[in-house]
This record gives structure tokens, C-alpha cells and sequence, in this order.
């Protein structure tokens, strides 16, 4: 058989091969809401994609992030979208995310205890 270039060049794209960015701008829509934000821009989460995202990151990207579970075990999963990346190729210990809010995309979440009549409430 024959070598495969497409898992060669998935490969090569491994964080180990790439340099980080400085600062990565990263949007979310804008019905998200305030519990949304809150646990989104959090430094945990922002360390979770420091440490998950080593692929290439590229303006553009677009990636559906699971943000919490409501009381009845309802979650919430949160389109995230790159802006701009800055000075490297993907997330790095030291890279600065900046948050920014897009339009608005229809974002629904199922609970209600936690954000005062649902997760769409601002």
C-alpha cells in the first residue's frame, strides 16, 4: 500500500510543529447569555483552549464548545469562532485570547435555574 498524505499532513500540523500565537481573538454570538459569557471568558476555559486547541488555528475556525450542564442535565455548547490570530500558528501557555461578541445565531440552551428564565436571557 501506498503512504497516506493526508495523515501525514494532519500530522504535521501537531502544536509540537507550530509556533504560538500572541494573541488570539475569539468571538461569540451575541445572544449568549450573561451566565454564557461568564463561563466562557473565565481563565479556566480560556486554559482549557490553551491546552485542547494544538491544531493549526486559523481565521475563521469555528468550534462548537461544550460550557456547562444546567441543573437538569441539560448542557450548553457554545459556537466559538476565530477572529484573528496574532505572531504564531495555533495556542500556546502564553497566548492572549480577547474575547469579542458577533451576531447573533439562535443560540439555545435548555435550563432555567441558572440564568434567571433560560440561557438566552441577557
Amino acid at each position: 500500500m501506498g503512504s497516506n498524505t493526508d495523515e501525514v499532513d494532519d500530522l504535521s500540523e501537531r502544536h509540537e510543529n507550530l509556533s504560538p500565537a500572541d494573541r488570539v481573538v475569539v468571538s461569540y454570538p451575541e445572544d449568549l447569555s450573561d451566565w454564557g459569557r461568564f463561563q466562557v471568558e473565565k481563565d479556566a476555559f480560556v486554559a482549557y483552549l490553551r491546552k485542547t486547541k494544538t491544531d493549526r488555528v486559523r481565521q475563521g475556525d469555528v468550534w462548537e464548545e461544550f460550557v456547562g450542564v444546567g441543573c437538569c442535565g441539560s448542557t450548553l455548547d457554545v459556537p466559538l469562532r476565530v477572529e484573528d490570530i496574532q505572531g504564531g500558528e495555533t495556542f500556546g501557555p502564553e497566548t492572549e485570547v480577547e474575547w469579542s461578541v458577533r451576531e447573533a445565531c439562535g443560540i439555545e440552551g435548555g435550563w432555567q435555574v441558572q440564568s434567571q428564565g433560560g440561557p438566552n436571557e441577557v
